[in-house]
């Protein structure tokens, strides 16, 4: 086994979301994948599989520390640029064709960048009056400041909650802990000409009920794309910003092509493989 670890969603030095990737994790049960996703500490860590559905390039199980997820976004595009620099060889020349627990996702290689095509949502539509109390609770923000509260379940079940600002989701102070498992996301528009058109943020509750704030988001921001669009608030594309108030940097990239699909594309840096660390 090989384990590389990426920089996802970069826009800079170790500024994205970290992810380990185990190359060769065949002889690896589901604990064993846990217990070593929980000692790295990550958000997540994803591991390499042949595939079992024919048209797919390879397979990926994702795990986060409370357990195994069908989906997650930036270890998708980590993954697929982990296996790209292996010496994979897409089955389509341009794009990869990802095997995990949602099905088949592809990963297109546009230039320095790759972008996922964001899965259908499992559950979409408004929370009810008791979600939506919890997940403002949790989120640390004002129901004053909440434009719209929704189900956002693309693999993780996130409960999105939209906010009048950027600056309101910046301001947002969340609980220590919550019950396990809790996905709340935040999403909220910049002033109108700004390189960044949405802010985001990331709330996870860990195996013991801590809650953490993921760095850069591809799973949510796939969600939240979604819910921009079919309500008229995202037209094309945009750039979203993720991170500021854990001391990451992340930008995010959403366009929807002329088919009505969104792809959800960031910048992959290498930071260390099979142990050798490289260029930071």
């Amino acid at each position: 086994m090989q384990i590389d670890l990426l920089d996802v969603f970069a826009n800079g030095s170790l500024s994205g979301n970290p992810l380990a990737v185990v190359r060769g994790a065949e002889g690896l049960d589901a604990a064993a994948m846990l217990a070593l996703t929980r000692w790295l500490g990550f958000s997540e860590t994803t591991f390499l599989l042949p595939p079992e559905d024919p048209a797919a390039d390879y397979r990926v199980r994702i795990f986060y520390p409370a357990g195994e997820l069908p989906f997650a976004g930036h270890p998708t595009l980590g993954t697929a640029a982990a296996w790209l620099a292996a010496g994979g060889v897409p089955k389509v020349a341009g794009e990869v064709m990802q095997e995990c627990g949602v099905g088949l996702v592809p990963v297109r290689i546009e230039g320095e960048s790759l972008a996922f095509r964001a899965p259908p949502l499992r559950r979409s539509g408004a929370l009810d009056a008791t979600e939506r109390a919890e997940a403002i609770r949790v989120a640390g923000v004002s129901d004053a400041e909440v434009i719209a509260a929704v189900h956002a379940d693309n693999g993780p079940g996130w409960r999105l909650l939209h906010l009048a600002s950027a600056e309101a989701v910046l301001a947002a102070r969340p609980v220590a802990s919550a019950p396990v498992p809790t996905d709340v996301g935040l999403v909220g528009p910049h002033p109108s000409g700004s390189p960044v058109a949405w802010e985001v943020r990331a709330f996870f509750t860990d195996a013991t009920g801590t809650l953490k704030e993921d760095p850069v988001t591809g799973s949510l921001n796939a969600a939240v794309a979604q819910y921009l669009f079919e309500t008229g608030l995202a037209e094309g594309g945009y750039v979203a910003g993720q991170g500021q108030r854990i001391g990451a940097d992340g930008r995010v990239s959403v366009r929807r092509d002329e088919a009505g699909d969104l792809w959800i594309g960031g910048t992959v840096r290498p930071v260390a493989r099979d142990g050798l660390l490289g260029a930071l």
